[in-house]
C-alpha cells in the first residue's frame, strides 16, 4: 500500500504514475508494476504483452494506435529521456483532438498509463533512450494506425532544439493528420 502515486492528467484516461523508490548508498530498488497497487487507485487493466525500444536522439516514434484492438500502454524510460505524448482520438469525447505530454526519463522514474482509444508517441531528448512499454492488448500489424506527428490542428509542443533533424521511419513521415480519422 502506498507505494505508488497516481495523478490524472487533465484528459481523462491518462494518468502519471510515480513509484517509490527506496534507496540507499547501495543504489535503490523501485516496485515498477504491482496489480494491487493499481487497483487500489482505480486502474484495472490488465496487461498481455511487453516491449522495448531502444532510439538515438532525434527519433520521433508516433503516432501511432490500433484501429480494432486499441491498447492501452503503461510506459516508462529504463536510460536516457524522453518528451511522451498522448492524443485523445475517442469518437465523441469531449477532449477529441487535444494531446497531452510529460517527460519520462531513468532519473526521474515517472510512468505514464495511456489508456486505449489514444494516438500514443514519443521523442529522444537524451543521446539514447531505452523506452518500456506493457499492452492491454496484443499487436496487430494490420490494424496498426497513426496520426501526422506535426499535424497543426492538434499543436503539441515537442521539446525539439532549433535546427535539430527529427528521425521519423518511413510510416511515420506519410501519416495524414487528425482529419483523417473522420473520414
Amino acid at each position: 500500500m502506498g507505494k505508488i502515486t497516481v495523478t490524472p492528467c487533465e484528459i481523462e484516461g491518462l494518468y502519471v504514475i510515480e513509484p517509490k523508490v527506496f534507496g540507499d548508498e547501495r543504489g535503490y530498488f523501485v516496485e515498477t508494476y504491482n496489480k494491487n497497487d493499481f487497483l487500489e487507485h482505480g486502474l484495472d487493466m490488465e496487461f498481455v504483452q511487453d516491449n522495448q525500444s531502444m532510439s538515438k536522439k532525434g527519433v520521433l516514434r508516433g503516432l501511432h494506435f490500433q484501429k480494432k484492438h486499441p491498447q492501452g500502454k503503461l510506459v516508462r524510460v529504463l536510460s536516457g529521456e524522453v518528451f511522451d505524448v498522448a492524443v485523445d482520438i475517442r469518437k465523441g469525447s469531449p477532449t477529441y483532438g487535444q494531446w497531452f505530454g510529460v517527460v519520462l526519463s531513468a532519473e526521474n522514474m515517472k510512468q505514464f498509463y495511456v489508456s486505449p482509444g489514444f494516438a500514443h508517441g514519443f521523442f529522444v531528448m537524451s543521446e539514447t533512450a531505452v523506452f518500456s512499454y506493457k499492452c492491454t492488448d496484443f499487436y496487430h500489424p494490420e490494424d496498426e494506425g497513426g496520426i501526422r506527428w506535426d499535424d497543426p490542428e492538434i499543436g503539441i509542443q515537442w521539446p525539439i532544439e532549433p535546427g535539430m533533424e527529427v528521425i521519423l521511419s518511413e510510416k511515420d513521415r506519410v501519416y495524414e493528420g487528425i482529419q483523417s480519422l473522420m473520414k
